[in-house]
């Protein structure tokens, strides 16, 4: 059975399930001198209406990154599912108390020991503007095998599919 989404909407729900299993992604910035910089960053929320929120010192180079150049990639890899999202995005920086009340988790309090009250406290909303998706709807044995019989027979696995999708 295909995972295949039959319209936009389909594929914005299918990317935010992605997502969400995922949690952990790639938050990639524009540095100052124009290299692309990449760090983990843990998910709060996924709305697809597009907007994707993190939590983040407001003093941190990230944020400082994307004041200059707003521009911003966000990368899931949920390896248990073989599903891969790449969102592209503008991010904008701001605190907004009752926002981060929602989104607060007891989790959170690793890096931010003070919670909701921790000095410099920011949030960091990443509208997303496009995305692709890869999903492999095999287990891994079965992806194995595909890998094991193009490497037989020269042609390409069949990795999956891939969708594109634009907001």
């Amino acid at each position: 059975m295909s995972n295949e989404p039959t319209s936009a909407a389909e594929s914005r729900v299918r990317i935010t399930e992605l997502a969400r299993a995922a949690r952990i992604c790639m938050l990639t910035t524009i540095a100052l001198d124009g290299r692309q910089v990449s760090r983990p960053m843990g998910l709060q929320e996924v709305e697809f209406d597009g907007d994707l929120w993190f939590f983040a010192y407001a003093d941190s180079a990230k944020v400082r990154q994307l004041r200059v150049n707003p521009e911003v990639n966000v990368a899931f890899s949920d390896q248990k599912h073989h599903a891969w999202v790449s969102i592209s995005g503008t991010a904008t920086e701001g605190f907004d108390r009752a926002r981060a009340e929602r989104l607060w988790s007891p989790l959170l309090k690793a890096w931010f020991p003070d919670g909701l009250d921790t000095p410099g406290l920011t949030l960091i909303k990443v509208h997303a503007t496009s995305a692709e998706y890869w999903d492999s709807p095999g287990s891994t044995v079965v992806n194995l095998l595909g890998y094991a019989k193009a490497a037989v027979t020269g042609r390409p696995p069949k990795a999956g599919e891939n969708h594109e999708v634009t907001f």
